[in-house]
């Protein structure tokens, strides 16, 4: 028998329904939603592959919001982080070079 520790006690991640947490079990349960409502309401004027397509890349934004990490942060962090670092207080970095080696300072 093995007992699985995390080495770190901020990635214990607690599973409650299906092996999800329970931020990955809303955010599948809104993509399915998502996938279900884009086939009820264009099933009356697209084919069945066009309107399948359409339900996979309705849902992949919430999926993407439930299981998406990037350095410990969640998919609205990211974009939040995002939107501050570049649409919000933009700098430009400029670099000057100082050669101390090539003219001796007068």
């Amino acid at each position: 028998m093995e007992i699985k520790i995390n080495k770190e006690i901020k990635e214990y991640n607690e599973t409650m329904f299906f092996g999800l947490s329970v931020r990955q079990f809303l955010f599948s349960i809104l993509a399915c939603g998502a996938a279900v409502a884009i086939y009820f309401g264009c099933r009356s004027f697209l084919d069945a592959e066009t309107l399948s397509w359409l339900c996979m890349l309705g849902a992949a934004p919430f999926a993407a919001l439930g299981f998406i990490r990037y350095n410990g942060m969640y998919a609205e962090q990211i974009v939040r982080a995002w939107f501050r670092s570049e649409i919000k207080m933009p700098r430009a970095l400029t670099f000057t070079g100082k050669n101390n080696y090539g003219k001796g300072e007068e």
